[in-house]
């Protein structure tokens, strides 16, 4: 299968194409610089050099392929409503270019404020809907193609996809422990994040794309539950750092901009996904992962 991808050469981007290069597939990475070009050419795979603006480039990536993986996104932390046009925009230009094909298009999706007091689970309507929702409603804007011949497929993914070199909200959490010289949790400690080995999540994506069917929402979540006094905890033995609790009202002076996600709870189980896909996570677990330096 010939797979474009977007957001090839990000931290689960990488880990994909080798997925999917590693399974027999050909690959075209979406490249936005000379090195991101050069580290897919490395890779391995095809380039097309352009960004989620050139939604003309993007159409016809997604034409000439038998299928789309898109984990591109902008990350612009302070500009959330670019992040959420922008999403929109290439979401509909290449799940439409897709239309009435039965190819696959999967997308990445997120676990953040899918539901409250319990572990989101994959039959949980995602409540973000329309252009000024979370990651711009891309989840059921995607999902609407399946009804115009679209094989739609969401992965959603853990907050911590973690392992060496992870520059997400592991890294970000280290580093304001590292900058205060303590390792800290927000309140009790008690809210919990799901995680998974990056090259696991990788999976889920692969096996995702070549057997779920249209409509799946898949959960990229090998431990369901770890709380953020766990992770703190973790982070304060690797690094030699105590141990304190954070007020919320100082997370976001604390932690940066990684203080107004850091007290959410966003546990997820993945039941349905592991027996779905037949997918059984291996790796590390994310305490495992911190204590070995990973984060260090």
């Amino acid at each position: 299968m010939h797979v474009f991808v977007t957001g090839a050469t990000g931290w689960i981007g990488t880990a994909v194409v080798g997925e999917l290069l590693g399974a027999g597939h050909e690959v075209t990475g979406l490249a936005r610089s000379d090195a991101a070009a050069l580290k897919l050419a490395q890779a391995g795979a095809r380039v097309r050099r352009g960004d989620l603006d050139d939604l003309d480039g993007l159409r016809d990536g997604a034409i000439d392929a038998h299928a789309v993986v898109h984990l591109g996104n902008k990350h612009d932390w302070g500009n959330p409503a670019e992040n959420n046009r922008t999403e929109r925009a290439a979401i509909e230009a290449m799940a439409g270019a897709l239309a009435g094909t039965d190819r696959p298009f999967v997308l990445a999706g997120a676990l953040a404020g899918l539901v409250r007091g319990r572990p989101a689970v994959e039959t949980d309507v995602s409540p973000a809907v329309g252009p000024g929702s979370m990651r711009g409603g891309g989840e059921n804007l995607a999902l609407e193609y399946v009804d115009k011949g679209v094989r739609v497929v969401s992965v959603r993914f853990a907050p911590s996809v973690h392992g060496v070199g992870d520059p997400g909200f592991l890294a970000a959490i280290t580093a304001a422990a590292r900058r205060h010289g303590v390792s800290g949790f927000i309140g009790d400690g008690d809210a919990a994040w799901s995680a998974v080995h990056r090259p696991a999540a990788a999976q889920v994506v692969r096996l995702g794309l070549e057997g779920a069917p249209a409509g799946s929402r898949l959960h990229a979540v090998a431990e369901e539950a770890v709380t953020t006094r766990e992770i703190a905890e973790a982070i304060g033995r690797s690094l030699d750092l105590p141990v304190v609790s954070v007020a919320p009202e100082n997370a976001v002076e604390h932690f940066g901009f990684i203080g107004r996600f850091f007290g959410l709870d966003m546990s997820a189980s993945s039941s349905r996904t592991r027996e779905l896909l037949g997918w059984t996570p291996s790796g590390p677990t994310l305490v495992e992962d911190i204590e070995a330096g990973a984060y260090a």
